[in-house]
C-alpha cells in the first residue's frame, strides 16, 4: 500500500481531526501523504534511526563517543539544552565528518518536536518501537510459514499475531494529558503552561 492510501484510509475510517503528532523515520512518502491529508500534524523523527544514520557516516573508532554525544541531545531536559548539545556535535564533528552532520542537521526541528509535548509522553514520542516490534513478529512468522496461502489467511494470521502482541504493549504514561493537548494546552519543555494556543 502506498503511504498516501494508508494515511487517507485513516480519514476514511473516521479520523476527523488532525493528529497532534506523527512519529517516524525519514520515509518521505509517509510525510508527504501525512501533510496532504492531515496538514496540521507535526513531525517527530525517530531518534534510533537518525542515530544509526549519523553513526554510519563516522569511523568506528569514534562511534561510541559520537553516540553518547547524540544521546545528550534527546536526553536533555529542555529544548535550550538540546539545542546546545546539537550545536556542540556540529562544531565537534563538522570539519572532519561533514556528511554525518548534514544527516543530523537535515531533520533538526523534527527531532526536537517532542519538547512541545508533555514530558510524561517523551519516551513514547521519540520511538517507533511499539509498531516495529509488533510487525517484526508478524514478518518473522510469515517467513517461517513461507507465506500463508490466501490473502484472507494472511490477514487473519497478522491480526491474531498483532492481537497477541498487544497484550504486552506498554501503556501510555499520563494518558489524561491527551485531553489537554486536544484542547490546545501549551507545553514548553514538557511542562504545562497556563496559556492556551490560539
Amino acid at each position: 500500500m502506498c503511504p498516501n492510501a494508508g494515511v487517507a484510509d485513516l480519514k476514511h475510517r473516521g479520523l476527523t481531526i488532525d493528529p497532534k503528532l506523527a512519529v517516524g523515520d525519514g520515509a518521505l512518502g509517509f510525510w508527504a501523504a501525512l501533510h496532504e491529508v492531515f496538514p496540521a500534524t507535526r513531525e517527530q523523527r525517530y531518534w534510533v534511526h537518525k542515530t544509526a544514520k549519523v553513526l554510519n557516516k563516522l569511523p568506528r573508532s569514534i562511534q561510541p563517543k559520537a553516540k553518547a554525544d547524540l544521546h545528550e541531545i534527546w536526553q536533555a531536559s529542555t529544548r535550550k539544552a538540546a539545542t546546545k548539545a546539537f550545536d556542540h556535535i556540529l562544531t565537534k564533528y563538522g570539519a572532519k565528518y561533514d556528511q554525518a552532520c548534514v544527516i543530523l542537521k537535515k531533520d533538526r526541528d523534527a527531532l526536537l518536536t517532542f519538547y512541545d509535548f508533555p514530558a510524561e509522553h517523551w519516551r513514547h514520542q521519540r520511538t517507533t518501537n511499539p509498531i516495529e516490534s509488533t510487525f517484526a513478529t508478524i514478518r518473522l512468522r510469515h517467513r517461517r510459514t513461507k507465506g500463508n496461502g490466501t490473502r484472507q489467511a494472511s490477514l487473519v494470521m497478522m491480526f491474531k499475531l498483532a492481537q497477541s502482541a498487544s497484550k504486552h504493549w506498554r501503556k501510555l504514561n499520563a494518558p489524561t494529558l491527551i485531553l489537554s493537548l486536544l484542547e490546545g494546552t501549551v507545553f514548553t519543555d514538557g511542562v504545562l503552561q497556563l496559556t492556551h494556543a490560539a
